[in-house]
């Protein structure tokens, strides 16, 4: 006897987490009537089949299974929603579980936290053997990129072997060779952090990746989709007439590396990983091993060839051995010989033998990482322990200055050292970051070498840093959202200079997964202040960036933090900014929740400015849920707020806010009204994005009122605008709403047009609402969804 369920379909948007989603995915199967799996499967694969999905697409049963289990870190998005629909085919609902699987998604773990580059990371030096490696990889190249008849496709190339064995290095010189060779025109490298020592730095999530992906590929984070199949789509897309060179290194699995896979003709994908990746089947796979004794001695000898051998003619051979024949800890000795100018081979070796009776090292490695630790001066030695502290993958030398309390010249000299002694790594020129091995071993030499009062200080100063450069940036790029960042004390001497507007933005880009780990960490090691102040600056750059998953992971630290210290406006902050990002990802319910227990805070700590944010947020929170006179109300308490505050910013966007809920409520002369004090505020202020909305409301109201042309003189000086500023939501709203205009002027194949335009770019950044309005546009008028 079955257990008695609810009359209407389970709610997803009562979860708050993948595995509360699945659970509600679980009654939406008893729900259902508890179809066996075999059944689902059957309904899926007969959906997909009709969609035209070809036949090794077909969903299995494994597979669908895997969609009830709890404990995963991620999901097959595209599936779960083929299986609700087969459960409940019903579009308002399979929408409703868009939404959620959205903020699932969109959860805020370090693994969604990844840096992407568009070239290959400097060449680490000395290179010797790999020719059979070279040789199959450039075989491959032809077959993907090269002209005529020998280019046949897509290839992926699995470099697997032990740690410290070289697969980084091969991957990244024969990679550079091959671009260099001209069979590439285009190149992708991130590093996956399959193996990492830091817990604080899991595995990358593939749908980070390929937003990264996709953001140097030229798409917005407006535009880039939520899903995981989705993401993969759209890379895919972007693919073919390129011929491109895709470097996934340091892979934990073949889950991990399956999305990133580039399947266009002309790609090559290089995978580097501990593991053999066997199901990866259609990869070809080599199989890296340690160097023989002669490829580490001729690199020793490559490296070096003016060092004397001294007394000892086997020296090379002794220092090979020590080194275990791994080509890392080799790199390693070639560094120490050239910070050694007076040491033989000979030296080297006995040196090493030394060590290794004294210490009884199972890990040549280790044992080559301490020789170069011992002859550091003390000053790098110090940056070495606390690189290996620090939160983020990698830094500067203005990092490196507050760390050391220097200055960055000085700094930027030490760093440059350690990277000739091959103990710090250059992944992009003028940034610096610790081989997973050599950060493991440094870290444990600041636990047992450093006074926890001094690993302190250190990282205060590296988040002092942080905070004021990202103060700094913001200014430079937001100067009149001023208001609406945290005043901080005085900056520390060593804040990089940041006052135009294009380098603020490249230095944010560059620190975004930097700035995010720091503020984590902050939170949860003892700097709830820097945590609180870090995300209250970085608001509205990843607002306007499209990082909602970095939005809410840190702004849930900062109301964690709040709550430590006891602040009441920094906690109400953090719950309006959270209730903001809820609701740009459609999770209404939640969002408002935050922005009701924000309000009364606000109140009780008389922060008129808030309480009047809080009011509007929570109107344009209603709004998008349909709940218009409500919406209204809340506009109009925070219109009356703002006035008496004197923001003039929040009084123009409070009256395109009521103008919106009064045309759709049937009063477009009033909205008319509105929208136009709000246009003339906007422009005096010159807020251009705020101009284009307030002329968008104006076109819709003139449509309410049968007054096209006067809407068609609004929509078009909008359009140009949200185009410049390249806001692509406000863009599909306009061309809607000039759809609606021409139909009116009788201008049927122009309307037409503009629907079908709204229709493909709402559908490329996944905004359902623009989509459905396109799409009832079309049918009225007789015209194909096309687009």
């Amino acid at each position: 006897m079955k257990a008695a369920v609810s009359n209407g379909p389970p709610d997803p948007g009562t979860a708050h987490s993948l595995d509360e989603l699945i659970g509600c995915l679980r009654a939406l199967k008893l729900w259902a009537g508890d179809p066996s799996y075999e059944t689902i499967t059957r309904r899926v694969n007969e959906r997909w089949r009709a969609d035209g999905r070809p036949a090794d697409e077909m969903a299995r049963r494994g597979t669908v299974v895997d969609c009830f289990k709890t404990g995963r870190r991620r999901i097959n998005a595209d599936l779960m929603l083929a299986v609700v629909q087969a459960l409940h085919d019903e579009t308002g609902y399979l929408a409703h579980w868009r939404q959620a699987l959205r903020v699932s998604l969109a959860e805020t773990t370090a693994a969604a936290q990844v840096r992407v580059l568009d070239r290959l990371p400097d060449d680490a030096g000395a290179f010797t053997g790999r020719q059979a490696e070279l040789t199959r990889l450039r075989e491959l190249a032809v077959l993907t990129a090269g002209p005529g008849p020998a280019g046949r496709g897509a290839e992926v190339c699995v470099l697997a072997g032990m740690a410290g064995v070289g697969k980084t290095h091969l991957a990244v010189r024969a990679g550079q060779l091959l671009v260099d060779e001209g069979h590439f025109d285009t190149t992708l490298f991130v590093d996956l952090r399959g193996y990492h020592p830091d817990p604080g730095q899991p595995p990358a999530e593939p749908g980070a990746v390929l937003d990264g992906f996709l953001r140097l590929l030229g798409m917005s984070g407006h535009e880039i989709p939520f899903g995981l199949a989705e993401r993969a789509a759209a890379f895919a897309e972007r693919l073919p007439g390129r011929r491109v060179l895709v470097v996934l290194d340091n892979a934990a699995g073949a889950e991990q590396v399956r999305p990133l896979l580039a399947r266009s003709a002309g790609t090559l994908t290089l995978i580097t990983s501990r593991r053999r990746l066997a199901d990866l089947d259609e990869a070809v796979h080599l199989d890296l091993d340690l160097f023989t004794p002669k490829e580490a001695e001729r690199l020793l000898v490559r490296s070096h060839p003016g060092v004397a051998v001294g007394s000892d003619p086997s020296a090379h051979q002794r220092v090979a051995l020590r080194c275990g024949y791994l080509p890392l800890a080799l790199s390693v000795v070639v560094g120490q010989m050239a910070s050694r100018p007076g040491w033989t081979v000979t030296d080297h070796a006995d040196r090493l033998d030394e060590r290794h009776r004294h210490r009884r090292l199972d890990s040549g490695v280790e044992l080559a990482l301490h020789l170069s630790y011992q002859h550091l001066p003390d000053r790098r030695q110090t940056l070495l322990r606390r690189m290996a502290a620090q939160p983020g993958a990698d830094l500067d030398e203005h990092g490196a200055a507050a760390l050391l309390d220097t200055d960055p010249a000085t700094a930027a000299a030490d760093l440059r050292h350690l990277a000739a002694e091959y103990l710090v790594q250059q992944p992009v020129v003028g940034r610096y970051a610790l081989h997973d091995l050599v950060r493991a071993y440094a870290g444990e030499r600041g636990r047992e070498e450093d006074r926890p009062a001094d690993r302190r200080a250190a990282l205060t100063r590296l988040l002092d840093h942080y905070l004021y450069s990202a103060a700094a940036a913001m200014e430079a790029l937001y100067p009149a959202e001023r208001h609406r960042r945290p005043p901080l004390p005085q900056p520390p001497p060593a804040v990089p200079v940041l006052d135009k507007a294009r380098t603020a933005l490249r230095w944010l880009d560059a620190e975004r997964a930097t700035l995010v780990a720091v503020c984590v960490h902050a939170a949860r090691n003892g700097w709830p202040q820097h945590a609180v102040w870090l995300a209250g600056t970085l608001y509205v750059y990843l607002d306007n960036g499209g990082y909602p998953a970095d939005a809410i992971t840190v702004h849930t630290e900062a109301e964690h933090a709040a709550r430590l210290l006891g602040d009441t406006v920094a906690e109400a902050t953090a719950l309006t900014n959270l209730g903001v990002v809820c609701w740009q990802l459609g999770r209404y319910p939640e969002g408002i929740g935050h922005l009701e227990r924000a309000l009364p805070l606000f109140r009780a700590a008389g922060d008129g400015r808030g309480e009047a944010r809080v009011l509007g947020n929570l109107g344009v929170v209603h709004s998008a849920a349909g709940y218009w006179e409500r919406a209204g109300g809340y506009h109009e308490l925070a219109l009356d707020r703002f006035v008496q505050i004197g923001d003039r910013v929040g009084e123009a966007n409070t009256l395109t806010n009521l103008g919106a809920v009064h045309e759709r409520l049937g009063r477009p002369g009033t909205a008319v009204d509105q929208n136009g004090r709000a246009l003339t505020i906007f422009r005096e202020l010159r807020h251009l994005g705020g101009e284009a909305t307030a002329l968008n409301n104006l076109g819709d109201a003139y449509v309410a009122l049968g007054r096209f042309a006067d809407a068609v003189e609004c929509y078009e000086p909008a359009l140009a605008l949200f185009r410049d500023i390249g806001e692509r939501y406000g863009e599909a709203c306009v061309l809607n709403g000039l759809g609606r205009a021409l139909t009116g002027q009788g201008a049927r194949d122009e309307a037409v047009a503009r629907h079908v335009e709204a229709l493909a770019l709402a559908t490329e950044i996944d905004r359902p609402e623009e989509q459905a309005r396109a799409r009832s546009a079309l049918a009225r008028l007789g015209a194909p969804a096309e687009g």
